[in-house]
């Protein structure tokens, strides 16, 4: 095969994969639309994805049993909230005030017995309940933020998948087809932004080289070296003119100012910075807001809290991940980075804000806000010292808020321990669905990137979280 007899699939990898020494991941965009005045067109319907990695205890923060005994309700008590019957964990006192904004779901389940964090966040990210994964058969199907790129790319030139910021340390907290996209190919991949050591709650946070300045002199150089060395070939064949099109929209990308304005969190007020909190939850949900704005579609937001300063056991992936000494990580009821003294209030905080923001700014009609982990936690906290609590799939908690979500309403009930549900049973595939109806997603007109023909989940969205 010479090297430009590619198909369109080989193209759009390549292109994903930064071919061509672009190095530019999830480059898939939509057309630069731009209104009478030349300002690029507002992006539609965009999804903050804010994923707990670890599973937070659903017993202890939205789901919270204060009648069971002690072994299971554990030492933190519900408050009341603006929503009459909905009770949260003592901590949320900033999201206890705005949960007329959001719908909480207590009856999130995975079907089967799935119990590791690598197959419940594929279940949960590709929205559905594969046991096949767990069997060693490979699954390629393509998770929420590539189906979003694919169907509903950025009206901007500027990427529409991202995810801040990667999950790192051992693999069991890495979904398998986080960086790959599926069987739509790299190029439908999230750009990944962000690093425990670079990430914008830091004062030196630099952003991807896509959105770093650049030296337009040498970049228009060496565009007209490639220009000279493939155009022509290129241009004869379909794939060809595919592959020019990505690039030149990757350069465009490069040389824009939307996607580096968004990375410039001096540009943000102090006060608004604050009020996040300048912790890497906080200034990432932060930066999600400003990349929203910017026309990205999708963005995974990493639960990450932060490292306590005198406790900083863990990679700085799965801050839910509250096993007590079970697994050496310190007391799950305590102040230190696996504690949820700790996480909770860097989460109210941030979520609180990051509510209260998109409505001030208009924004909620067209950003849906999620809030989950991958799994909850056991109803019965473990035995040994320090105190914590096992992986639990059979029931957890969501949060869904924006973009035609009804607020202020508890959807679904686990029973008397938060061991299963009871009423109103979602699963990854209703999740997914929901998420895509409320993107204005058809689930019925996929097609990969073979001209196979596949359902983006068998799910059907639940109508009655809509207003």
């Amino acid at each position: 095969m010479s090297t430009f007899e590619l198909n369109r699939r080989q193209a759009l990898v390549a292109a994903g994969m930064g071919a061509i020494s672009l190095g530019m991941p999830g480059m898939v965009m939509g057309v630069d639309e731009q209104d009478q005045s030349g300002n690029a067109v507002a992006a539609e319907k965009s999804c903050i994805f804010v994923l707990l990695c670890g599973g937070p205890s659903h017993v202890d923060t939205w789901d919270m049993k204060p009648n069971a005994p002690v072994e299971i309700r554990g030492p933190y008590k519900p408050i009341a909230t603006k929503v009459p019957g909905m009770r949260i964990n003592e901590m949320h006192t900033e999201l206890a005030k705005l949960t007329d904004q959001f719908t909480l779901i207590n009856s999130m389940t995975h079907p089967g017995g799935i119990s590791n964090h690598f197959d419940a966040m594929h279940n949960l990210l590709s929205g559905q309940s594969d046991k096949r994964v767990q069997q060693g058969v490979p699954n390629d199907q393509p998770y929420l933020g590539s189906f979003v790129a694919k169907y509903k790319p950025s009206k901007r030139n500027i990427v529409s998948n991202a995810w801040l910021m990667k999950c790192v340390g051992p693999p069991v907290f890495c979904a398998p087809n986080v960086g790959i996209g599926g069987y739509l190919g790299s190029a439908y991949a999230p750009v990944f932004v962000g690093s425990a050591k670079n990430h914008p709650a830091m004062d030196n946070f630099t952003p991807p080289p896509i959105y770093d300045r650049v030296d337009h002199k040498r970049l228009a150089q060496r565009r007209g070296l490639l220009d000279s060395l493939e155009s022509d070939v290129l241009a004869k064949s379909d794939v060809g003119k595919d592959w020019l099109d990505l690039r030149e929209k990757s350069y465009d990308a490069m040389t824009r100012p939307e996607g580096r304005e968004a990375f410039d969190m001096d540009r943000e007020p102090a006060k608004m910075r604050d009020r996040y909190g300048r912790h890497p939850l906080g200034q990432n949900m932060l930066l999600a807001r400003r990349m929203v704005e910017a026309g990205v579609r999708f963005v995974t937001v990493n639960g990450w809290t932060g490292q306590a300063t005198y406790d900083k056991k863990g990679p700085p992936a799965s801050s839910w991940d509250m096993h007590g000494g079970n697994m050496g990580m310190g007391n799950a009821f305590g102040n230190g980075s696996y504690g949820m003294g700790f996480c909770l209030p860097r989460l109210d905080q941030a979520l609180s804000a990051l509510l209260w923001d998109l409505k001030e700014r208009g924004m909620m009609d067209n950003t849906l806000v999620v809030v989950t982990g991958e799994f909850g936690r056991t109803p019965n906290v473990l035995t040994q010292q320090p105190p914590g609590r096992q992986h639990w799939p059979k029931c957890f908690s969501c949060i869904l808020a924006g973009a035609g979500i009804a607020g202020g309403q508890l959807y679904g009930k686990s029973d008397k321990r938060g061991g299963a549900v009871t009423h109103d049973p979602i699963r990854p595939e209703e999740l997914a669905a929901t998420i895509y109806y409320a993107l204005d997603i058809p689930l019925n007109d996929p097609k990969d990137v073979s001209g196979k023909t596949r359902a983006l989940t068998t799910g059907k969205p639940v109508m009655e979280l809509f207003g």
